[in-house]
């Protein structure tokens, strides 16, 4: 547990420090950034680790609806942005404080305190387009760049290290305090530089994914506003300094952009009331109250939004009846909504009603049956009503269009653990362990489930696996080095 949390410090340090906290004023031309030190693909690599890495430590949420929320609007952003060289990846982290950052390969991380805070979703969309400019603009390549120039061998060895802190904390903060040899000027220099670049980038990206322009300087201006004399910021104060002239000259670029009609939005409020319930550790009789209060003063964005709210404290009261008859009037009035959905799914199988579940998960049609939420909530339902063969026939699809989707294989090892099937279990425990780098171990459990293969073809794809492992680990320990 003490290595955990020590592992789990060291990531949040180093998601801070990503790209706005090291390097020198004095930087390269965008156009050529980082182009001849850290490549396109090796910061893929360095991505591809941290993804693993991100899976083993962090308090990742796996939460199909929050994610298919949170992936939409991220990638909305992305489809809006210049210079994208890079594949995004947007993750949800349970955590309270007010933060979000960038790493190298396009991740980009999402606290769930960013949700309590954001009024609207374009506060939200504003934070999202500042880190999505980072990555575009390849910052923390640049960083790295910049080190190299005075020690050409630098930039590996602060790559490496930075991976290394991941795996390692105690050797990755050592070999980070040798490779860092920065005066605490060109720190503040190169933030201020590199916070105004991705502002001024990332206002152009909100305006042009249809979010209301004057969302960031809103945001940030609330937030240096309110915690002006506190001791102790938020920490995103401390990632994102905020001077005067920078929120100044949000304003500026704001109202120089079109600022069209902008509805607040449903799913933005409904994934607030969403995480308020069942990620801010409030105990259910209060939450009760505070959506009933609302409900009974008005005082709500969205009425719909307060509903849900109140339908899910119920649930977690174990309040079924009165959650579903919430629940099944804002399903009927608006039937596609997936919030409502997985709802009245949960409630379903919290009552043994599986079936009533499964009628409603088929219903919906061929535009949404792929959908993680939809397809993930039927097979839950359909191995509880223990029609394990159509669960299974769900799930490998789902997997074989999403092989990194954490979730899908968990969900498996516990559908092929029930139907008796030790070759397929192990095979997707390997798997799971993969997503975590977890390669050694993986491969033992490719092994047996080999050991239990019954037939060929199985036998030659889990021969295939264990080599693949070997060679993943192989480039993953290359990375740390």
């Amino acid at each position: 547990m003490l290595y955990k949390l020590k592992l789990f410090a060291v990531y949040f340090f180093l998601l801070c420090l990503s790209p706005n906290s090291l390097a020198n004023n004095d930087l390269p031309e965008i156009g050529t950034v980082g182009s001849g030190v850290l490549t396109i693909e090796k910061e893929k690599q360095y991505g591809w680790a941290f993804n693993m890495m991100a899976n083993q430590s962090l308090p990742i949420i796996d939460d199909p609806v929050l994610n298919n929320y949170i992936s939409t609007l991220g990638q909305n952003i992305v489809a809006n942005a210049d210079s994208v060289k890079l594949p995004f990846k947007f993750f949800l982290v349970e955590d309270d404080e007010i933060n979000a950052a960038a790493f190298l390969g396009g991740n980009v991380k999402i606290n769930t305190g960013l949700f309590l805070y954001a009024a609207t979703e374009s506060e939200l969309a504003s934070v999202i387009a500042h880190e999505v400019a980072h990555i575009t603009q390849r910052h923390l390549a640049r960083m790295l760049e910049q080190q190299s120039i005075s020690n050409p061998a630098s930039m590996a060895a602060m790559a490496g290290s930075i991976l290394l802190a991941l795996v390692s904390p105690a050797a990755g903060i050592a070999a980070l305090t040798s490779t860092m040899a920065i005066n605490m000027q060109s720190q503040i220099n190169y933030t201020r530089q590199n916070e105004f670049e991705a502002d001024r980038i990332g206002i152009q990206t909100l305006a042009a994914a249809g979010y209301d322009p004057y969302g960031m300087a809103d945001f940030f201006g609330k937030l240096a506003e309110k915690y002006k004399y506190a001791s102790l910021p938020p920490q995103m104060l401390s990632t994102h300094p905020l001077p005067e002239a920078r929120l100044s000259e949000a304003r500026l670029r704001a109202s120089q952009l079109k600022k069209t009609n902008i509805n607040n939005s449903l799913n933005y409020q409904l994934s607030k009331a969403r995480i308020f319930v069942r990620y801010y550790r409030l105990n259910a009789p209060v939450l009760i109250n505070k959506y009933q209060g609302e409900l009974q003063n008005h005082k709500y964005q969205l009425k719909q939004a307060a509903e849900y709210g109140l339908a899910l404290a119920y649930f977690k009261n174990k309040d079924y009846d009165k959650a579903q008859e919430i629940n099944k009037k804002l399903l009927n009035d608006d039937i596609n909504n997936l919030f409502y959905t997985d709802l009245a799914a949960d409630i379903a199988l919290a009552t043994n009603k599986e079936k009533d579940a499964i009628q409603l998960l088929m219903s919906y049609d061929n535009n949404l049956s792929g959908n993680e939420v939809i397809l993930l909530n039927l097979v839950i339902a359909l191995q509880q009503d223990q029609q394990y063969v159509l669960a299974e026939k769900k799930l490998e699809f789902f997997v074989r269009s999403h092989p990194k989707h954490v979730l899908a294989h968990k969900i498996a090892i516990t559908l092929y653990k029930k139907m008796l099937n030790k070759s397929k279990e192990h095979a997707m425990r390997a798997e799971y362990l993969a997503l975590l780098g977890r390669f050694r171990e993986a491969s033992q459990q490719m092994g047996s489930a080999l050991a239990y293969a019954d037939n060929k073809l199985d036998q030659a794809r889990y021969s295939a696996k264990i080599e693949e492992f070997r060679r993943d680990d192989i480039r993953l320990q290359e990375l740390q080095q």
